[in-house]
């Protein structure tokens, strides 16, 4: 499941960033809300996570603008605007919620997980590809049922493929979500995990694709 956080603090959006990728969530952080609008016309997102008060233009106003594209992505309004004029113009707006900061982590991660359970007919925290599963709840990737034991980076990067499997994963997408975690990456570290990654998926037939110039693709070999 892929998520927007718009969100223009720098330590809160990183933070919050880092947490819905813990919780099994593709990410993307957008600090404006031009380039929000922007992702929002050229990326496919499940959700929306939407603060107000953008250094450019006002929050609304980019779920104004989405609502008017006809999208029915959900969309959940964070932000630390609590008086009752501004949670009912939010709502009026097209946001499907409205939560205001501060707020506690386990009520966030409950109303994103509603919001794609409603909007998806039910939430699956199982994400299948070919012989191997994801289970995004627990963070465990295994191969014919059997738990697939990898270094921390090694999983980074299946993950970031498995969550975007049929998609083009960029090489910066996936070095985003390894730095996050750990101290700076090499400038070869991501072409080193993901020959390992080769190695091992090969004997499940699965390979991972390089585009130059783009990134890499998850694939199923076509024998199998």
């Amino acid at each position: 499941m892929r998520i927007l956080l718009v969100e223009d603090d720098a330590a809160l959006g990183d933070g919050l960033s880092r947490t819905l990728s813990d919780w099994g969530f593709d990410t993307t952080l957008a600090k404006t809300g031009s380039y929000a609008d922007s992702a929002l016309m050229t990326q496919p997102y499940d959700l929306v996570i939407l603060d107000l008060g953008l250094p450019d233009i006002d929050g609304r106003e980019v779920l104004r603008q989405l609502r008017a594209r006809k999208s029915a992505i959900p969309v959940l309004i964070l932000t630390a605007r609590d008086a009752l004029n501004d949670r009912v113009s939010g709502l009026e707006s097209g946001a499907d919620d409205y939560m205001t900061k501060p707020f506690e982590l386990r009520e966030l991660e409950a109303r994103v997980r509603a919001l794609l359970r409603r909007s998806h007919g039910g939430f699956n925290h199982d994400i299948r590809f070919g012989q191997l599963t994801l289970d995004t709840r627990n963070q465990q990737i295994s191969a014919n049922g059997i738990p697939l034991v990898l270094p921390p980076r090694e999983y980074g990067v299946l993950e970031a493929l498995l969550l975007n499997s049929g998609r083009v994963v960029s090489k910066d997408n996936i070095a985003q979500r390894l730095a996050a975690h750990a101290e700076e990456l090499a400038d070869n570290a991501i072409e080193v995990y993901v020959h390992r990654l080769r190695k091992r998926l090969e004997p499940l037939g699965i390979n991972i694709r390089t585009l130059r110039g783009l990134g890499y693709l998850l694939e199923k070999n076509q024998d199998e």
